[in-house]
């Protein structure tokens, strides 16, 4: 039996729902025992909404909200997620339907290299993301440890900073050397406007050596004692041993039990580093990219993120 299917903006009047719909769908997905409480007091939705509302999308069915999707604009990347419909909904085209206006979205932007993380053991998600011309590529590792004592100084912080339009362009700069055009600022200035946490810099003199972007606290993307490291960038493997620790520091000193973090196989030196800190992978999955080329998931490149 066929449905109605409507696509718009996500409206704040929506975003309760949304998030529960969110919530039920991934516990559902998942066999957890209570779905509604996947992820506890972390959240995407509000945040999400909250830095780009255009680009947060919304489908109804009989007048009642059905899913949503939210799309990510860092410069030249772009990646979209977390795409959710309601579970009684599931298998009627809702998802398709909801990737037209996120690819809208690449188009308007001038995306250069888009993609996104899905589950790797399920071809129901990766058929529909290969359908719209993402190809799955290297596994992401999610990997965590727990947060250890320190006596090491606190790192240098970006909401202290006077000149912020600056350390933006220096962010840029950086950035630029490992993807031409990835430009971070929108989710610098999400953490910092949103007060969701803190971007951690790493400097060498007047020289930016790294940066990153991190989630802290409930009603963020990392949730009641965790720092989430949504993304970090270095220019070079001692650059980047040195933005873990600083982060590891952050999180020490806001009294955190936990740090998490995602990064692809494919960059192994990063990879290799986190394992070699005592990170341990807690799940993972795939990422798809459009069009089927490394972009910035590739050996030498020192980056954390993983496109949820």
């Amino acid at each position: 039996m066929s449905i109605e299917i409507s696509i718009r903006q996500l409206r704040e009047t929506d975003l309760a729902e949304a998030d529960r719909i969110l919530r039920v769908a991934f516990g559902t997905f998942l066999g957890l025992p209570d779905p509604p409480n996947f992820m506890g007091d972390a959240a995407y939705v509000q945040p999400r909404w909250c830095t780009d509302p255009k680009a947060s999308f919304a489908a109804e069915v009989d007048g009642k909200l059905a899913g949503s999707s939210f799309a990510t604009n860092w410069g030249s990347f772009g990646f979209f997620g977390p795409l959710t419909v309601a579970p009684e909904l599931w298998d009627r085209g809702i998802a398709k339907r909801l990737m037209e206006p996120t690819m809208a979205c690449f188009d308007r932007w001038g995306t250069k290299h888009a993609g996104l993380f899905t589950f790797a053991q399920s071809q129901k998600h990766i058929g529909l993301y290969q359908k719209f011309g993402f190809w799955p590529r290297f596994l992401t590792a999610m990997m965590s440890k727990s947060v250890g004592e320190t006596t090491a100084l606190p790192p240098s912080r970006f909401s202290l900073e006077k000149d912020q339009e600056s350390v933006l362009k220096s962010c840029r700069a950086l950035t630029d050397t490992i993807y031409d055009g990835l430009d971070l600022r929108r989710e610098i200035c999400a953490v910092r406007d949103q007060k969701l946490g803190e971007t951690v810099l790493l400097w060498e003199g007047s020289s930016l050596d790294g940066f990153a972007v991190c989630h802290f606290g409930p009603g963020t993307e990392a949730g009641s004692g965790k720092c989430y490291i949504k993304f970090g960038a270095a220019r070079t493997a001692p650059a980047f041993e040195a933005l873990v620790e600083a982060c590891e520091v952050l999180a020490a000193g806001e009294h955190l039990s936990v740090i998490a973090a995602g990064v692809n196989t494919a960059r192994d030196g990063a990879y290799l580093r986190m394992i070699a800190r005592g990170f341990q992978t807690d799940h993972l999955g795939v990422a798809m990219h459009k069009p089927n080329i490394p972009g910035y998931n590739r050996p030498g490149v020192y980056v954390i993120d993983d496109w949820r």
